[in-house]
């Protein structure tokens, strides 16, 4: 498989041979962004209508990709390019975008890429940068930036690319900040494969204090009714119960008593002195502590158009594995310093969890309900072991699943059985039929696709309804789910598709390339790879 066994190389020779190798993929990579460019002029945007000019509804129409200086394309061409190099067409139109911004507005940089002196993915994240600058202002970046792409670490970098960007267009700049202001939000990011979720938070410096306070009340509170777990993960809880108002201001008012309220019909729940440590509002223990590091949180804005997709990671390189940068804290350093538990025992945080239900009872019933969808086995429902996966979080393990419920009330509904076919006879898709496709196919069923499907998501028949055909034609094996995109590259994009087996697509790009579609993922089949 190598040309030698690295096994039998000493450290220097290792050094030697991981350099030399990084070098070639280097070159590779350069060489990719140049077919990226020669496949964007193969496919010009000549007879198309621009994005937002005239033009039939749905139709392909010519983009620009890489910013102002860029040639236009036809739409629907990074589709194809993505699932030959395998990734999303979002994805492949930034690239290719990418791609043309370095050799249309940055031909400095682009030319040290060339000649093997600067890495094509750290010139991409400049291309990516400067999106939005006129080609005037990106000469300037150009000129300011070739010679240290490769000379300084990637966040020195960006900070000078920043910096260049500002003093080559201060209007830009200005207006950029005041765009920045406007994306205040909360964006709830990606599961891990333990069960949890990131909150990205952008708001008014404030608020978030204000929110800090509360959470870190929260905290103290639980601490105060006996919970054993470390400041951190307390907070980390106060998040969950802050969902729910009236709960959160029962264990508030608890927490600064010491004693778990009471219904009036109901004797008082206390929690044992042996297993509360008591703390002062405002105390903090093991102030000295090392702080760890924060996680790396990985925001997730909606889902953007291709055609301003530009300002994606690199296609195939190390940047398109690196998370988003967010200058975000997800605790303060009083936050940090707490790490050992007060008490690990089970018994204590069960009456925790008690005490906490009981809490929950009085407060009322709950203002909003959450749909939970679980899918598992028979063998896990019936034996409470196993992992089960959860839409919206992943796989879980079964025990976890009373975390992600907590102890609020809940209502189990009948189990969906995927297996079942549900058709009706109408070109219009009930609900019903609807969350039985979203069930099934948790992804939009387009090569490398990666929208997650909901219930809005366009369902499209993969064969034309026919008015006069025969019934049935709206079904769960006639149906395939996709994001409107790829419905458009579907219906006017010259790509074909059809029903290999009930849980299988096969898909025909415009130049005859095949792939398979099916809960594994994507999978190339044509003639072309196998001669490969």
């Amino acid at each position: 498989m190598f040309d030698s066994d690295v096994a039998e190389l000493d450290a220097t020779g290792v050094l030697t041979s991981a350099a030399a190798h990084r070098a070639e993929i280097d070159r590779l990579e350069a060489r990719l962004l140049v077919h990226a460019q020669v496949f964007a002029d193969l496919h010009s945007a000549d007879g198309l209508p621009t994005a937002g000019g005239e033009g039939r509804p749905g139709w392909e129409r010519g983009v620009v990709y890489g910013g102002a200086g860029c040639p236009a394309i036809a739409e629907f061409a990074p589709a194809e390019f993505g699932a030959m190099i395998g990734t999303s067409a979002g994805s492949a139109a930034a690239y290719i975008g990418q791609a043309l911004a370095l050799r249309h507005r940055l031909p400095r940089i682009w030319a040290t890429v060339l000649n093997g002196e600067a890495t094509p993915w750290k010139a991409c994240k400049v291309a990516t940068a400067c999106l939005d600058l006129s080609e005037e202002a990106a000469a300037i970046v150009d000129e300011q930036v070739a010679g240290l792409v490769d000379t300084v670490t990637p966040i020195r970098l960006g900070k000078i690319v920043t910096a260049a960007r500002y003093r080559a267009d201060q209007d830009a700049a200005r207006t950029a900040a005041e765009q920045k202001a406007r994306e205040r939000g909360v964006y709830v990011g990606r599961a891990d494969d333990h069960g949890t979720k990131s909150v990205w938070i952008l708001a008014a410096t404030g608020d978030v204090l204000r929110f800090d306070a509360t959470i870190d009340a929260l905290a103290e509170a639980l601490k105060t009714l006996g919970d054993p777990d470390p400041l951190r993960l307390r907070r980390a809880r106060a998040l969950g119960i802050l969902a729910d108002p009236a709960h959160a201001q029962a264990i508030l008012t608890a927490g600064r008593t010491g004693i778990v309220a009471q219904a009036a019909a109901t004797a008082s729940v206390t929690v044992s002195a042996d297993s509360v440590t008591a703390a002062q509002p405002g105390s903090r223990e093991q102030e000295n502590a090392p702080r760890p590091e924060p996680p790396h949180l990985e925001p997730v804005p909606p889902e953007t158009p291709p055609q301003q997709a530009a300002s994606g990671p690199t296609v195939g390189t190390p940047a398109a594995a690196t998370p988003v940068d967010a200058d975000v804290e997800p605790w303060d350093t009083h936050a940090a310093t707490e790490q050992t538990p007060v008490d690990d025992g089970l018994p204590t945080r069960q009456m925790v969890n008690a005490d906490l239900a009981n809490l929950d009872g009085i407060t009322g019933s709950r203002t909003s309900r959450t749909t939970i969808y679980v899918h598992l086995t028979d063998h896990t429902l019936a034996t409470g072991h196993g992992v089960a996966r959860v839409e919206g979080a992943g796989p879980l393990l079964a025990s976890q699943l009373t975390e992600l419920i907590g102890h609020r009330p809940y209502s189990v509904r009948p189990v969906i059985d995927l297996n079942d076919t549900i058709s009706v006879d109408a070109y219009e898709i009930p609900r019903r039929l609807r969350e039985q496709l979203k069930l099934i196919h948790p992804v939009e069923q387009f090569p490398y696709g990666t929208a997650e499907t909901t219930l809005a998501t366009d369902l499209d028949h993969i064969q034309p309804y026919d008015p006069h055909g025969p019934p049935g034609q709206t079904s769960t094996t006639k149906l395939v789910p996709l994001r409107r995109f790829s419905h458009r590259v579907k219906t006017h994009g010259r790509w074909k598709v059809s029903r290999v087996t009930d849980g299988a697509l096969e898909w025909t790009s415009p130049h005859g390339f095949t792939f398979d579609v099916d809960h594994t993922g994507t999978h190339r089949t044509d003639s072309h790879q196998q001669r490969m």
